[in-house]
């Protein structure tokens, strides 16, 4: 299973309308209810974007460094193949942004046999092969 950003933020943030639902995905996480957990190494820049005006560098440099600690948690380091499915996804999917392309391609590749994604976000629910774990279900 891959675990999108949205949970992660959610998790680290101090307030977060998802904060609850990401607290017990975590806390799954950590007790190996899922086996290793992926994280795409992606998710640093997106979590640097979305942060950037929420706290200063260090701040989010922290959360990175606690992600990759994370029991349970394995980072995907990004290749060429996710990045061009990603592309392909984006277009033929419409999806948000090449961030959600980029979870989706991670998702659907042999590093993530399940082909499952812990997500709130909807979008992914329309492309074929992937499988959406909502996380407020848990």
């Amino acid at each position: 299973m891959l675990i999108e950003n949205d949970m992660i933020l959610a998790f680290y943030k101090k307030n977060d309308n998802l904060k609850t639902h990401a607290t017990r995905l975590f806390s799954s996480i950590e007790e190996g209810k899922f086996g290793s957990v992926l994280v795409p190494s992606i998710f640093s820049i997106e979590l640097y974007y979305v942060l950037r005006n929420l706290t200063g560098v260090s701040s989010v440099r922290d959360i990175i460094s606690h992600v990759v600690t994370f029991p349970n948690i394995s980072v995907v380091p990004s290749t060429i193949d996710h990045q061009l499915a990603a592309l392909y996804l984006l277009e033929n999917y419409r999806l948000g942004s090449i961030f959600d392309a980029i979870y989706a391609a991670v998702s659907l590749s042999n590093d993530n046999p399940d082909h499952t994604i812990a997500s709130t976000d909807r979008i992914y629910d329309r492309i074929e092969g992937l499988t959406r774990l909502d996380p407020t279900n848990i």
